[in-house]
């Protein structure tokens, strides 16, 4: 059951030197256990969004205006140890593509360790058994042959699957991932969309993932963002804003979702379109 607010976004908005802003007065928030979709095209502002949560915007840009609070306190205040203190043990992020940030020539179980016991006072041998635990809930199959492999020795959905996995050993409290499933085939995805949705079942983790699939999100998320040109324009559950959007941009969208087994999401019957321009959500 999905409980109290843990993350707000108010009113923030990011811009890089004296350009107008790329995300523009945004407000939101998630619960304890949710799991929020940010969905848009290329260029909306929806990765930038969620680096300005985690503090790792990049260079150029700063927060111009807003405040992020997380737990009651404003997280753009957090000193440097704060910040160290958060990364990876409270908030973790996994990028579109896991398996770049992994060295090529250490192997996978090395790396993993290494990041565990960068967080945990723990010895090589715990740190050991905890990352091919995590890998066996990850559903990978011969988590000790992973973990002695070379990232290049691995597909593109398994070195994924790596990514979440090390992330998630912290059991963050917030997971951001930014289009984790973009790069995979349709398969793998699937998979990686499915073991995201248990790593909230299996850890109280909140999510949010940044796609610009409507079908990933309409599927996953309790609730929905849609964002266009750095402003939020659509916010709501998931079943407001699939049934019933208040935006032609989310339309299109919708519209743009492939038919399968002879069922289109965009198909189904839509009121209280208020107008053809995009307008702000409330």
């Amino acid at each position: 059951m999905i409980s109290q607010k843990i993350l707000s976004i108010n009113n923030l908005s990011v811009k890089y030197g004296m350009q107008e802003p790329v995300v523009k007065n945004i407000n939101m928030s998630i619960a304890s256990k949710e799991i929020v979709g940010i969905v848009g095209e290329s260029g909306s502002g929806k990765s930038t969004l969620i680096r300005a949560v985690l503090g790792i915007l990049p260079k150029g840009a700063v927060i111009s205006s807003g405040n992020i609070i997380y737990k009651d306190k404003d997280i753009l205040k957090y000193s440097k140890k704060e910040w160290q203190e958060i990364r990876g043990n409270r908030m973790a992020i996994v990028f579109q593509d896991a398996g770049g940030s992994l060295t090529p020539i250490k192997k996978v179980g090395n790396q993993f360790i290494e990041s565990i016991r960068s967080h945990f006072n723990i010895s090589k041998a715990e740190a050991y058994d905890k990352a091919v635990n995590m890998l066996a809930k990850m559903r990978l199959p011969d988590t000790k042959r992973i973990m002695n492999s070379y990232p290049f020795e691995l597909s593109g959905g398994m070195k994924q699957r790596v990514g979440i996995a090390i992330a998630m050993t912290m059991k963050p409290e917030i997971l951001l991932a930014d289009e984790p499933t973009s790069a995979l085939d349709v398969t793998v995805q699937a998979q990686v969309v499915r073991q995201m949705m248990e790593l909230r079942d299996n850890f109280n983790t909140s999510i949010i993932i940044v796609t610009h699939n409507m079908g990933v999100a309409s599927y996953m998320c309790d609730k929905i963002g849609v964002m266009q040109s750095g402003e939020l324009v659509e916010w709501g559950n998931k079943d407001e804003v699939i049934n019933n959007p208040k935006c032609q941009y989310t339309v299109k969208l919708l519209s743009a979702i492939p038919e399968l087994e002879e069922c289109n999401l965009a198909s189904r019957e839509r009121t209280n379109i208020d107008n053809k321009e995009c307008c702000k959500a409330i």
